[in-house]
């Protein structure tokens, strides 16, 4: 997600990766560093993605590419996720139930790499990397300068490119995970699951976490450029339609829902960023109810109802 650009200027360049006429996905892929090799390129785009430490260079891509999707979230959100997302109630616990999930359903293929689709700047990518360090990850993001800013945080490979297009080979993957990305205005979600389907191995796991209730659209959604929300039902419908078998379905951020939904319903015309951080002990005190509910997750618990819907898919 990035800065909305004008129509009336050129058309945007297309990655290497994807660009039309450019050998794309099923293409033997040249070996490289580990933890990349997996990526979809032509002899052309080579040098574009290793530096001096045989990392891809998000720095290099982000010179060389315009962002496919021509816009995105606004420039201001990005900063404030980076300023807060190691501290936020709401993004610890996220990072925390996604751990659990990759570690309870993401065996697969020893060394096959994990992908954090949509990756932003880069927290969740680095907690998954500490986390499961056994496994090889890797992150693409639509937007260079987050995508420059994750490679850092992470120190994983980060790639500039689209969900909607991954520049990744066929059957290459051993997971994804993909939070809060299909809700973006500018990616068509059955066209991303597809592409993940596509990318995953056969028994690849995707975890997805999306915003719930279609009724909840506020302010805030609009400031992160965020289209759609979702019933569980819809995001089960979607996985099935796509090839994947659901493994798990749920909502989370139950407990503090009341508080939520009445803090968005009663701010819908004013645009304010819900990314921000609250008082510490309001923060310190969220934190502990959305540990409790991680706990009830943890003993196999699905949740009825809540602020977002994390789902585990594994590709049939």
């Amino acid at each position: 997600p990035r800065p909305a650009t004008d129509d009336a200027r050129e058309p945007p360049k297309r990655c290497p990766e994807t660009s039309p006429g450019r050998p794309r996905h099923d293409r033997a892929v040249r070996r490289g560093p580990p933890g990349a090799n997996f990526l979809a390129r032509s002899p052309q785009s080579d040098r574009l993605l290793a530096n001096a430490t045989g990392r891809p260079n998000p720095a290099t891509l982000a010179s060389r590419c315009r962002i496919v999707d021509g816009a995105g979230m606004e420039r201001a959100e990005y900063e404030r996720m980076d300023a807060v997302e190691d501290r936020l109630w709401w993004y610890g616990g996220l990072r925390a139930l996604v751990l659990d999930q990759v570690l309870r359903f993401g065996m697969g293929t020893p060394g096959r790499p994990w992908v954090d689709a949509g990756c932003g700047t880069g927290g969740m990518l680095a907690r998954l990397r500490s986390g499961v360090p056994a496994r090889v990850w890797a992150g693409l993001e639509a937007d260079p300068g987050a995508a420059t800013v994750a490679a850092a945080k992470s120190g994983a490979a980060v790639v500039v490119g689209s969900v909607n297009e991954l520049p990744l080979a066929s059957a290459s993957l051993g997971g994804q995970v993909s939070l809060d990305v299909l809700c973006h205005r500018l990616v068509d979600p059955r066209r991303a699951l597809a592409e993940s389907h596509r990318c995953l191995e056969r028994g690849g796991i995707l975890v997805l976490n999306l915003p719930a209730y279609r009724w909840l659209l506020s302010a805030h959604d609009t400031r992160v450029h965020n289209a759609r929300r979702f019933r569980r039902s819809e995001v089960v419908a979607m996985l099935v339609e796509a090839g994947f078998h659901v493994k798990r379905a749920t909502y989370w951020n139950t407990l503090l829902f009341p508080l939520m939904a009445a803090r968005r319903l009663l701010a819908k015309g004013h645009a304010e960023s819900d990314v921000s951080l609250p008082p510490a002990p309001v923060n310190a005190l969220f934190g502990v109810v959305v540990a409790l509910e991680r706990r009830f997750l943890r003993w196999g618990i699905d949740l009825p109802f809540g602020g977002s819907v994390l789902v585990v898919a594994e590709k049939a």
